[in-house]
């Protein structure tokens, strides 16, 4: 019983902040558009009985879903946000790699003090912190005030309102997130073993490719979910760092919700979101798996 009730919590947990809402997305995306409040027409609601439920069930149609694959707007939304977030949680990882290896490896009396600054930004909203790079970025901002002093450049630099802004702002925003998992993983790494692959005649460089990034593949991988998830569905560094032709699926999502009002199809949007992330994880958990029980 208490083994039971423990695995219950969680299950209880994804039942009500997953399961319970991923079904009533997924009802209002089978609605109809509807100039009411909430603005759609359910097709079936539970007091219509089981009757009606089967007859919903025989004439069901997904006529918001063949919508969004006849108009460009979506896919072409989807397939931007997934090279942004693949671009993004690939630029990340170049820069959270270094880091996390140099704090792995830093004295014991640094550790605390180096975590303690890639978890600081944590302290200030995040709002305000996408917020100061439009301040940095601008025509007018820091940066480009910078490099005209220096000489580098005679006129602004237009960085705001593009996608390299857009790749600034999430690689700033979720860097913490790729560095902690890719530390933890080097913690644990035992030095001797680098030090048995040296002696067996690798360079260091090697023995960081056949050694290193192996032992600490685990942490990249988490690192990179970390990352990509959020940066797929990311709404507010787009809406303010990038301009208008910065395509995201999220900001598609937000302007079907709020300016066209048409719930329906705003969730239809949300579930084939959703089964861009969760089918690629299922997918990589099961093949884990299946290696892991091969080796055992």
């Amino acid at each position: 019983m208490r083994r039971a009730s423990l695995i219950l919590v969680p299950y209880l947990w994804l039942l009500a902040l997953f399961a319970v809402p991923f079904v009533i997305v997924l009802k209002i995306s089978l609605s109809d558009i509807a100039i009411a409040m909430p603005p759609y027409a359910p097709n079936w609601e539970p007091s219509d009985g089981v009757a009606a439920f089967r007859e919903f069930l025989s004439g069901l149609d997904f006529e918001n879903y063949v919508w969004l694959s006849e108009d460009a707007l979506y896919w072409k939304s989807a397939l931007s946000s997934l090279k942004i977030a693949v671009i993004s949680t690939f630029l990340t990882l170049l820069l959270a790699f270094p880091i996390a290896y140099g704090i792995a490896n830093a004295s014991t009396d640094w550790r605390p003090v180096l975590l303690m600054l890639v978890i600081l930004p944590f302290w200030t909203s995040f709002l305000i912190r996408v917020y100061s790079w439009m301040g940095i970025l601008s025509n007018t901002g820091l940066l480009n005030q910078f490099l005209m002093w220096t000489g580098v450049i005679n006129d602004p630099l237009q960085i705001i309102n593009t996608d390299i802004a857009v790749y600034i702002g999430i690689v700033y925003t979720y860097l913490p997130f790729m560095i902690l998992p890719i530390y933890a993983a080097l913690d644990r790494l035992d030095m001797s073993i680098l030090e048995a692959a040296q002696d067996l005649g690798c360079t260091r460089i090697t023995a960081f490719w056949l050694v290193t990034i192996p032992l600490a593949k685990q942490g990249i991988i988490a690192g990179c979910f970390l990352v990509f998830i959020p940066a797929l569905g990311e709404y507010v560094i787009p809406y303010l760092l990038g301009g208008s032709n910065t395509l995201m699926i999220g900001k598609v999502l937000m302007n079907e919700f709020s300016a066209n009002r048409d719930w329906p199809v705003a969730s239809a949007v949300a579930i084939i979101l959703l089964l861009i992330l969760v089918v690629p994880i299922v997918l990589f958990q099961r093949n884990e798996q299946r290696l892991r029980e091969v080796g055992a």
